[in-house]
C-alpha cells in the first residue's frame, strides 16, 4: 500500500479545499493509505473527510500574521514541524505556504508533488509566500512533479518559471453523482420567485471574486427593465462591504446573500444563469458544478474557462474579463430566451465529461507511476 500525505493551508470553503476532499474520499483506500494535514484547523470541509482518512492539524486555528511567521523558518525546519511520519509521496495541494513546507522534505526516497490551482502571472505573485523569488525557484525545483489543474495554469506557470520541465495537467475531482443527487433537494419556500430571472454566483466574498462587478451589472439590468434577482452563495471578509454596496444602490429587494451552504447545488440547479465575474480562477469548481446540474454559464475569461466551455462558446459564454463585456454577455442571453435554453442543453451535455471516476483514475495512475520510478 502506498502511503500518501496531502498538505494544504486549511480545509475552508474554497474550491481547492473542496476538490481535495472529493479526491481523497474517492481514491482506492485498499491501494493508498491517505493522510491529510492542514496548517490551520477549523475549516468547514473537514467534516466531509471519509473516516479512514488520517487527518492532522499543525495549529488548531489560523494564526494572525502566519505568513510572516512561517518565513522565519527554513523549509526544512517547517517540514520537521509539520510532517511527523515517512511517506512514499508528499503532496502540497496548493501553491505557496504548503509548497514551501513540502519542499523541505529531506527523505531521498519520498516523491514530492505540488498542485498549482491559481494563476501565477508574475514573479512577485509567485514569490509572495517565500523569502524571495530565488527561494521560490529553489523550492519548486525540489518537486519531482508539478500538477496544474488546467492548461492555462500550466502556461502561466511556465512564463514565470520557464526552466521547469516536469509539469502535467490533471483536472479537479467533482463528486458528480452526489452533486446531481443533492441538486434535486428543495430550497426554502418563497426564496425563488416565478416572475424573476434568477442569476447565481458562488464563491468566497473576497476581492479576487469581483462580486462588486456583478452587483453593478445587476443594478444596470434592473434599471433597464430586466426582472433579475441575483443570489450570492458564500462567506468571506468582503461580505459587509458588498452588502453596503447593495444598500447604496437600493437593490436589497433583488439581491440576496445566502451565506455558506453545504448543498449549494440545489440553488444553482434552480437558477436560470450561473455567472463567474472573477479577476482570477484556477479551474473553477463552481462553474464545473453548474454544468453538471445543467445551469447555463456566463463567465469572464479566466484560467480554464475556454477548456471548460470551448474556444468558440460551444458549451457556455466566455466574455472578455471586464465589466462591460460581462454585462453585454448576460444581457444578450436575457434578450434571447432561446439562446439561454440552448446553453442549458449544452451545459447538461458538457457536465457529463466531468465524471468522478475518470478524474480519480487519472490521479491514481499518476501516483502509481511516480512510485514505480523509485523501483527502477
Amino acid at each position: 500500500m502506498k502511503k500518501i500525505l496531502f498538505l494544504i493551508h486549511d480545509l475552508g470553503q474554497g474550491g481547492a479545499e473542496k476538490v481535495l476532499v472529493n479526491l481523497v474520499n474517492n481514491m482506492d483506500h485498499s491501494k493508498f493509505d491517505i493522510s491529510v494535514t492542514v496548517l490551520f484547523g477549523g475549516g468547514v470541509n473537514e467534516q466531509f473527510l471519509a473516516p479512514d482518512i488520517h487527518f492532522h492539524t499543525v495549529f488548531p486555528k489560523e494564526v494572525p500574521g502566519n505568513s510572516k511567521l512561517m518565513k522565519l523558518l527554513t523549509p526544512a525546519q517547517l517540514h520537521r514541524m509539520c510532517v511527523k511520519e515517512h511517506y512514499d509521496i508528499e503532496v502540497s495541494y496548493l501553491e505557496g505556504p504548503s509548497a514551501r513546507v513540502i519542499s523541505g522534505c529531506q527523505s531521498k526516497d519520498t516523491k514530492l508533488v505540488c498542485w498549482i490551482h491559481s494563476t501565477i502571472s508574475n514573479i512577485e505573485n509567485a514569490a509572495s509566500s517565500f523569502r524571495s523569488i530565488q527561494e521560490a525557484q529553489t523550492c519548486y525545483n525540489r518537486f519531482n512533479q508539478i500538477v496544474c489543474v488546467s492548461k492555462c495554469i500550466k502556461q502561466n506557470f511556465l512564463r514565470v518559471f520557464p526552466e521547469q520541465s516536469n509539469l502535467i495537467v490533471l483536472y479537479n475531482t467533482i463528486e458528480s453523482q452526489k452533486v446531481l443527487e443533492q441538486s434535486g433537494l428543495p430550497i426554502p419556500d418563497g426564496l425563488f420567485r416565478i416572475n424573476e430571472i434568477k442569476i447565481i454566483a458562488v464563491g468566497s466574498m473576497k476581492v479576487v471574486k469581483a462580486f462588486d462587478r456583478l452587483i453593478r451589472i445587476h443594478d444596470r439590468l434592473r434599471r433597464s427593465g430586466y426582472p433579475v434577482h441575483t443570489y450570492f452563495l458564500g462567506i468571506g471578509p468582503d461580505l459587509e462591504k458588498l452588502q453596503n454596496q447593495v444598500a447604496l444602490l437600493n437593490q436589497n429587494n433583488s439581491i440576496t446573500f445566502l451565506g455558506y451552504e453545504t448543498n449549494p447545488y440545489r440553488y444553482v440547479a434552480k437558477s436560470d444563469l450561473f455567472v463567474c465575474c472573477s479577476l482570477s480562477e484556477g479551474f473553477s469548481t463552481a462553474a464545473t458544478e453548474a454544468l453538471i446540474v445543467g445551469t447555463p454559464v456566463c463567465t469572464v475569461e479566466v484560467s480554464g474557462m475556454e477548456e471548460m466551455l470551448g474556444e468558440h462558446n460551444e458549451w457556455g459564454i466566455v466574455t472578455e474579463n471586464n465589466e462591460e463585456a460581462l454585462y453585454q454577455g448576460i444581457k444578450d442571453l436575457l434578450c434571447h430566451p432561446d439562446k439561454l435554453a440552448h446553453y442549458r442543453e449544452k451545459a447538461i451535455e458538457r457536465g457529463k465529461a466531468f465524471s468522478t471516476k475518470e478524474t480519480v483514475c487519472a490521479v491514481e495512475k499518476f501516483f502509481e507511476t511516480l512510485v514505480e520510478e523509485n523501483k527502477k
